[in-house]
C-alpha cells in the first residue's frame, strides 16, 4: 500500500487532502499549531523553521509526499530541497501545491503545463524556486501541481469575503483579471486519482473555463443572498490580464473536469 506524507495537513487544503486520502492509503500528516493532533499517531508536529523534518521521514517512510506547506518563504525552500533529497534517495515520490503565480509576469494569456515559467511577485518567484529545485529529479519523482485561486465554504477567501460583506465594508474586486478557480474538494479528488495512477509531471488542475474576478465574486454574492454587496473596482491594466491555468498535455478524465458554476453550486449547497 502506498503510504503518504501529507505536510500541511491541519490546513484548509491539507485537511482536505487528508480526509480524501485516509480511507485508501496508510496516510500520515504535519501539524504546527492545534493540540487537537497531538494524540492522533498519524499526525506529527512540526515546525518547518526549527524542527528537523528527517525524524518525520525516517519514522514515516513515505513512498508519497504532498506538500501543502505555508508559512515563511525561505524556511519553505529549505524544506523542499531536503524533500528533493529524500526522494532521490529513497526514490519517491513529492506533490508539490504550486500556484498560477509562476506565470504572473505574462498577462496576455492563459498558461499552459510547459510554458516558460517567469514571476513579478515574491510568491511566484518563492513558487518557481521550488520548482526548479523538484525538475531536478527524474519526472517519475515528482508531480508539480498549479492551482488558480482556490475557493471553498470554509476557505479562507470565503472566510474573508463573508467578513468584508458582513461589516458593510468594501470588498476588492478586479474587473480586468481573468482567471480559473477551484475549491478543495475538486483538488483533493484530481490528487486522489494522480496518486492511484501514478501520473507524473505537472498538472494545472482547475476550471476548465474562465472568468473575470468581479464576475465570479458577484455570482458567488448572489448565489448566497447576499443584496446589493459593497463592492470596489480595483484596475491594475488598461487591458485584460490573465492569471489561469490550463491543461494541454497532462489532461485528467472527464469526469474530474469541471467548469466555475460547479464550484459556485458547491458553495451554494454547502452554505
Amino acid at each position: 500500500m502506498k503510504r503518504i506524507l501529507i505536510l500541511g495537513a491541519s490546513g484548509f487544503i491539507g485537511g482536505t487532502l487528508y480526509k480524501e486520502l485516509c480511507p485508501y492509503f496508510d496516510t500520515y500528516g504535519t501539524y504546527h499549531t492545534g493540540k487537537i493532533y497531538s494524540n492522533n499517531k498519524h499526525f506529527f508536529h512540526f515546525d518547518m523553521e526549527n524542527d528537523d523534518l528527517f525524524e518525520i521521514l525516517t519514522q514515516v517512510r513515505p513512498t508519497i509526499i504532498i506538500s501543502a506547506l505555508r508559512g515563511n518563504f525561505e524556511a519553505q525552500i529549505d524544506t523542499h530541497l531536503d524533500l528533493v533529497d529524500y526522494c532521490r534517495a529513497s526514490n519517491s515520490k513529492l506533490i508539490f501545491l504550486s500556484s498560477a503565480n509562476v506565470f504572473d509576469a505574462f498577462s496576455n494569456f492563459p498558461s499552459y503545463e510547459y510554458d516558460k515559467t517567469l514571476s513579478m511577485s515574491t510568491y511566484g518567484k518563492f513558487k518557481i524556486k521550488i520548482e526548479t529545485a523538484l525538475m531536478q529529479l527524474p519526472e517519475k519523482n515528482y508531480v508539480i501541481a498549479r492551482l488558480p485561486m482556490v475557493f471553498g465554504s470554509s476557505s479562507p477567501r470565503m472566510k474573508e469575503l463573508r467578513y468584508f460583506i458582513d461589516k458593510n465594508d468594501a470588498y476588492e474586486v478586479f474587473p480586468d483579471l481573468v482567471m480559473n478557480v477551484t475549491n478543495a474538494d475538486k483538488l483533493s479528488q484530481q490528487i486522489h486519482y494522480i496518486v492511484n495512477r501514478n501520473r507524473k509531471g505537472i498538472y494545472h488542475l482547475g476550471s476548465s473555463d474562465l472568468i473575470h474576478h468581479d464576475e465570479f465574486i458577484k455570482e458567488i454574492l448572489d448565489t448566497l443572498g447576499y443584496e446589493k454587496p459593497l463592492l470596489k473596482n480595483v484596475y491594475t491594466s488598461n487591458f485584460d490580464r490573465f492569471l489561469a491555468v490550463l491543461p494541454k498535455d497532462n489532461k485528467l478524465p472527464k469526469h474530474l473536469i469541471f467548469g466555475h458554476f460547479d464550484i459556485i453550486n458547491e458553495l451554494k449547497a454547502k452554505n
